[in-house]
Parts: C-alpha cells; sequence; structure tokens
C-alpha cells in the first residue's frame, strides 16, 4: 500500500556548513553536558539569519520592508511545482521559458546542478552557482509567483544580489535560499515552510519539507525538466 513520503528539503545545521562569504559561522557550544556529571545537557547557537536554508523576508533589501515573523503563512505553505533545470548556468529569460512552466501555482523551487555541490562539498562556499538575473526575477514577478525558492544560498548571482533581491522582494515574493533538491523529482508538493519567528529580523533559518501524496507516485503531465 502506498504511503505519503515526506522529503525533508533543508540543510543539517553544523559548523563545518559553508556559509556567505563574511557571514558568521555555525558555532554550537554545550555549556552543560551530562557527560561530565551535569544534570542536563543544554547547548547554545550562535549562526547568522541566512544560514543554511532559509527565507529573506522584504526587510533584507528594502528599507522599512516586512521583517520575517510578519511573512504570510498561506504563502510559506502549500502546493509547490518543483522545477528541474540542471543543464544551465543562469535561470534567464530564455532559459525560464524554455522550461515551460505551467501557469496556476503561487510557489516554484528551481532544481538545479546547485543541489549536487551540498552532497559533494557542503563545507566549501561556491561562488559560480545557478542563480536568477535580475531580467529573470521580473519574469517571474509578471508570472504572478509568490514564493520563489533555489538550491543554493542566493537566489542572484554572486556579487550581484541587489537587484534580483529587489525585484522580488518589492513584489512581495518571499524568497527562499539554501534548499537541497537532491533526489527529488520535478512536479507538484505539498510545501510545508517554517522560518525561526524571529522578531523584526530580515530573514531566518526555515525547516522545509514537500510531502508527496500516494496518488503523486504516478508519473505527473505536468512535470518540467530542462
Amino acid at each position: 500500500m502506498n504511503k505519503r513520503v515526506i522529503h525533508d528539503i533543508s540543510l543539517p545545521i553544523s559548523e563545518s556548513l559553508a556559509v556567505w562569504p563574511g557571514d558568521s559561522g555555525v558555532k554550537i557550544k554545550q555549556s552543560s553536558h551530562i557527560a561530565k556529571g551535569d544534570h542536563a545537557t543544554v547547548s547554545s547557537l550562535s549562526f547568522g539569519a541566512h544560514t543554511g536554508t532559509h527565507v529573506d523576508a522584504p526587510a533584507h533589501f528594502i528599507l522599512n520592508g516586512s521583517t520575517v515573523d510578519t511573512l504570510d503563512l498561506d504563502i510559506l505553505v502549500g502546493q509547490a511545482l518543483v522545477v528541474e533545470a540542471l543543464n544551465v548556468d543562469s535561470l534567464t529569460v530564455s532559459v525560464l521559458e524554455s522550461l515551460s512552466i505551467p501557469r496556476g501555482y503561487d510557489r516554484i523551487l528551481f532544481h538545479t546542478r546547485n543541489s549536487q555541490l551540498w552532497e559533494d562539498q557542503p563545507s566549501v562556499f561556491h561562488n559560480e552557482f545557478v542563480a536568477i538575473p535580475e531580467e529573470g526575477a521580473r519574469w517571474l514577478v509578471d508570472r504572478g509567483f509568490r514564493l520563489v525558492g533555489i538550491d543554493y544560498l542566493s537566489v542572484a548571482p554572486f556579487k550581484q544580489g541587489v537587484p534580483t533581491h529587489r525585484e522580488l522582494l518589492s513584489a512581495g515574493i518571499i524568497v527562499l535560499e539554501g534548499l537541497n533538491l537532491n533526489g527529488i523529482k520535478p512536479g507538484v508538493y505539498q510545501m510545508i515552510c517554517l522560518p525561526l519567528r524571529i522578531v523584526g529580523i530580515d530573514g531566518a533559518p526555515a525547516r522545509t519539507i514537500l510531502i508527496e501524496e500516494p496518488a503523486d507516485n504516478q508519473p505527473l503531465s505536468d512535470r518540467i525538466t530542462g
């Protein structure tokens, strides 16, 4: 009997996880530990708001933009379209149009060759990752998406972060970065993405899952590859 499958597409946060250049690395310290004779093990955590799988709120690039604790949960939970684009270097307008992305979806997640980097070298930051240039971001805005996700630490090209982020965030699109989509087939899933509810902050790590219902185990007519 088929049963639903839950795919965890979040990166495991550890002290060895690659972070954006200049960001604080992950630090995990145990102030007490049972092995040392303490009554309980208690840990403290230190890492940046944009560590691992995380959500960008408008405040990340927009002055007086909304913060992560005010994001609409209706956007963060619901049907998501996973689109495969493994053989491209950039998600340009021409590439996006070639993918024949169907209409009617609010959330889109791009599975690129970036995901393999998390399997091969999760501790190393790579600046030649697949991203969305400004014109690609504008295309996604025009198509009415409300959430855009990608499988590296930025939706925008390295050292060209402002135009893409401003295009998306100023339109109210939630940006989801740092996904690991290895093993995820293109198609439609139920997504749950819950960033930490930290008040007044520009982004936060988010445990993100895709739920594949039994019917989804059959081939989907609208699976997209590229």
